[in-house]
């Protein structure tokens, strides 16, 4: 074939074919095909065929389709290949290299001989070395446009032996396995592929199963498609037991997918099946890959760091982290931001089987982790205060533990680890580790402090059941102390009273003056709605006398801050501004800005009863002003009301508006 017959001047193709190739002509056969049928029952990945044809455009490109064991990888190649005939006149070659089959993978020379055969060489003249037949290939498709579809490729060594020496071919490659060496010699391009979303899930059922039958029972065709991740393999083999099944319902089917004592067993059908296509991925990895696996499975929680993965298997973040990389470089785990990590529901059923007899090992080591780290977050977050409890006797520190920059940094792993802290602690709690269930949970106390009315009942009241379940009554007391003031805060004030009378008592019996005085305090908060405000009040200086006994600054003005406002409920607006005042003076500038923000609208407002108007606006301006840069927007809202009360600032009422709007979002 003359030079430049098909080259990349011509107009520009169909619009299936890839952009810069042009077709053949029509009519010309192909003289080389060795591709397999196209894909039946193929479904979506629009955008993923799309990708590819922008990746094969340019000069010998080769496409990388990367992702999980029976996420489709060899459909969407071939697939691709099947709609695009046009633009490889010369043939289409195809080798399954099994980099990850039971049978091992091919010798290389047999490889090429297969495709020096399909390009016509005879066999007497096949090189016997892979070096001489690699350069052969190279040599025969110089001047050819083929496309080269490597299949279930393990390593870059092997495929870059096997790329066709041509600037007008396309190579395709698929592997489990990222192939960044190929990424970074042969500027190879990625197209990552991913499980599929839940309505095109419901389709390949549905071209398998057909129409009448999953539109018969669409809920429980959506909840197969989900009990399967959206993984092709896993729908495929569901799809394949009730097609074998007429009388079964789908129902019955998702219902039996929902144990996951049983998934993974159900999603295997004769050779073929989800645990069969894992295991072959996991006997390539090195052993501390598998362990770290294997420790990953018995995490309670959803998304892992190097810190966490270190607790769960013993070792160190360092260790953690390479362990990770090479679970994410295999797709068995996904890096969904810097440093943090998800594993898909399947293969974290699947990783739980590799070693279950550490479970218990496993969990202990990750609930230590949450307590050490959250310590750490709390103390960072609200420094000066008193440790939320002591540790518990048998506390296993982890080898190291994630520090925090600053007070945002610390709330935000807060905020970011919130649902998976209080699935651990459920953990904790199913396991009879009640000591640690508790712990985890009250050690949240400065995210609740911060967002109290967001829906932290349910969870302090587990953690009641727990400390409840240890007969401890310090645990208890803590516990009581925190759910009595957030139910106060959601408007049930006899609830939290019930609860909030028994603290005190508990805390005294447990030899816990601080416990006892912050007790006392959310106490004559209740009490002073209830209209009780002399025992509020009388609660409250108890409480002072107890921290001023125990030197604990903090805690202390805690309580003046509390004895404050009462006072100022009370009409009493001097006393009001001289507890606020010797609260102030008890904490450095970076006390925690909510408390701040609380004692100068308390001063702000007693400075307005004492007639002072241009002070009192200045102390509620500052509380606001606090309060919004913090981003405490409760307290905005507070010291805002209470300037709205006395000026008709327009400046005013549009930051209260926009505080309130803030906490309508939030909640």
């Amino acid at each position: 074939m003359p030079p430049g017959r098909y080259g990349r001047g011509r107009s520009r193709p169909a619009a299936s074919a890839v952009p810069g190739r042009s077709p053949s002509p029509a009519g010309e056969p192909h003289p080389v095909d060795l591709l397999p049928r196209a894909p039946r029952g193929f479904h979506g990945r629009a955008a993923e065929l799309a990708a590819l044809s922008r990746s094969a455009a340019g000069e010998a490109p080769v496409c990388l389709v990367t992702g999980p064991a029976g996420v489709g990888k060899t459909a969407l190649a071939l697939q691709w290949a099947h709609r695009n005939p046009a633009l490889f006149p010369d043939g289409r070659l195809f080798a399954d290299l099994r980099g990850f089959s039971a049978a091992g993978e091919p010798a290389l020379n047999d490889v090429l001989r297969e495709f020096l055969l399909a390009l016509g060489v005879s066999p007497r003249r096949v090189p016997e070395t892979v070096p001489a037949a690699a350069a052969l290939f190279r040599s025969l498709t110089a001047r050819r446009r083929l496309l080269v579809v490597l299949d279930n490729a393990r390593d870059s060594a092997t495929v870059r032996t096997l790329l066709p020496g041509g600037a007008d071919c396309v190579t395709l490659v698929t592997s489990r396995h990222r192939l960044e060496g190929l990424i970074a010699s042969d500027a190879a391009r990625p197209v990552p592929l991913d499980t599929l979303e839940t309505d095109d899930g419901t389709a390949l059922l549905a071209g398998v199963l057909g129409e009448e039958r999953v539109l018969a029972e669409p809920v429980a065709a959506r909840r197969l498609s989900e009990l399967c991740g959206g993984l092709p393999l896993a729908l495929r083999v569901t799809a394949a037991r009730l097609a074998g099944r007429p009388r079964w319902t789908l129902a019955a089917l998702a219902g039996e997918l929902a144990d996951e004592r049983g998934r993974l067993a159900y999603l295997d059908v004769d050779d073929t099946g989800v645990a069969a296509a894992l295991r072959l991925t996991v006997q390539h990895l090195p052993p501390g890959a598998v362990h770290q696996l294997a420790r990953l499975g018995h995490h309670p929680g959803g998304h892992y760091d190097p810190y966490a993965a270190a607790a769960l298997a013993g070792t160190d973040p360092v260790t953690a982290r390479a362990a990770l990389e090479q679970l994410a470089a295999a797709h068995l785990v996904t890096e969904t931001a810097p440093g943090r990590w998800v594993l898909h529901d399947l293969v974290r059923l699947y990783a739980r089987s590799l070693d279950p007899a550490s479970a218990r090992e496993a969990l202990i080591g990750v609930l230590d982790h949450c307590i050490a780290t959250a310590l750490a977050a709390a103390d960072t977050a609200e420094p000066g205060g008193e440790p939320c409890f002591v540790l518990p006797e048998d506390f296993r520190r982890p080898s190291a533990v994630q520090d925090f920059a600053d007070r945002a940094e610390a709330m935000r792993w807060l905020a970011t680890e919130r649902e998976d802290l209080a699935l651990t602690a459920l953990a904790a709690r199913k396991a009879g580790l009640d000591d640690r269930a508790w712990r985890i949970i009250l050690l949240q106390w400065p995210q609740m402090v911060w967002r109290v009315r967001d829906s932290w009942s349910p969870l302090l009241e587990l953690a009641l059941e727990s400390a409840r379940a240890e007969k401890d009554a310090y645990a208890e007391s803590r516990v009581l102390t925190l759910l009595g003031w957030v139910l106060t805060e959601e408007g049930r004030t006899a609830e939290a009273a019930a609860l909030l009378e028994r603290s005190p008592v508990l805390a005294r019996e447990a030899g816990d003056p601080l416990g006892e005085a912050t007790a006392l305090v959310n106490l004559a908060v209740v009490q002073a709605e209830l209209g009780e405000l002399p025992t509020a009040l009388e609660n409250c200086a108890r409480a002072v006398e107890l921290t001023r006994g125990e030197g604990d600054r903090h805690t202390e003005m805690l309580t003046l801050q509390h004895l404050a406002r009462m006072h100022l409920t009370a009409q009493r607006p001097q006393e009001a501004l001289d507890c606020a005042r010797t609260a102030l003076d008890l904490g450095p500038e970076h006390e925690e800005a909510a408390r701040r923000s609380l004692l100068l609208a308390v001063c702000g407002e007693a400075r307005l009863a004492l007639g002072d108007e241009e002070d009192g606006i200045r102390l509620l301006d500052r509380a606001a002003q606090e309060a919004e840069r913090d981003g405490y927007d409760e307290g905005a809202v507070r010291a805002l009301g209470a300037l709205l009360r006395v000026s008709a600032r327009t400046e005013y009422r549009r930051r209260h508006d926009e505080a309130l709007r803030r906490l309508a979002e939030e909640s």
